[in-house]
């Protein structure tokens, strides 16, 4: 398989883990209990009944599976990164820094086109602004007046919408380059079942080998 598979193949084990996890996390599926109804206590000549709880899962009558189940995905996924390890560092750059390096460019690109689209404006704001006058009897008193709000940017735009064209070219570039790794770089590891088969599909096999 390549990187990108590998990836997949990585969340793929993750998921079944977590479904496998959920169901050793439910009590009901891992404790059996039984209700005796002591008719005998009342009617001497009556047998007392043993009524069982439902379990809220099919697995619960394979819990050692389960655990087994999950043993064995954390190993399939150990394998999965040491193989994934192991073909990344026969590559020209390293993918993880690039792509966290990359997430940068791109939101910095984003910065500097929001800044670059500020526009100066100037508006006049009815009785917005204030002053203090005599009046007759020589007395301050304050009064109202309207007030022009000036707004201009306080940065080079030619600068700032140079920078995110930059990194807006570096970063496609760059992903160009993850894209070409994802797809061209080969892993050795291989999954012990089909990608698209269900969890349902997947550990009902695995049960069923393990009781063999």
């Amino acid at each position: 398989m390549n990187l990108k598979d590998a990836f997949r193949a990585q969340n793929k084990l993750q998921i079944l883990m977590d479904q496998a996890g959920s169901i050793l996390q439910d009590r009901d599926n891992i404790l059996k209990v039984t209700t005796t109804h002591l008719r005998s206590k009342v009617m001497p000549e009556a047998q007392d009944a043993v009524v069982e709880d439902p379990a809220p899962s099919e697995y619960a009558e394979h819990i050692n599976q389960v655990a087994a189940f999950l043993m064995t995905m954390l190993a399939e996924r150990e394998k999965l990164s040491a193989a994934i390890c192991a073909a990344k560092s026969k590559l020209p750059l390293d993918m993880d820094s690039e792509t966290g390096l990359n997430r940068t460019r791109q939101s910095l690109a984003d910065t500097f086109r929001r800044m670059a689209v500020q526009r100066n404006s100037e508006v006049v704001i009815a009785n917005g602004g204030s002053g203090y006058r005599f009046n007759g009897e020589g007395n301050q008193v304050s009064y109202r007046c309207d007030a022009k709000r000036v707004t201009t940017i306080n940065f080079d735009r030619k600068k700032i919408r140079g920078m995110a064209t930059e990194l807006g070219r570096k970063a496609d570039e760059v992903s160009a380059r993850l894209d070409q790794c994802l797809v061209n770089t080969a892993v050795d590891y291989t999954l012990p079942f089909e990608m698209n088969d269900s969890f349902d599909t997947i550990l009902s096999d695995f049960i069923q080998r393990e009781t063999e």
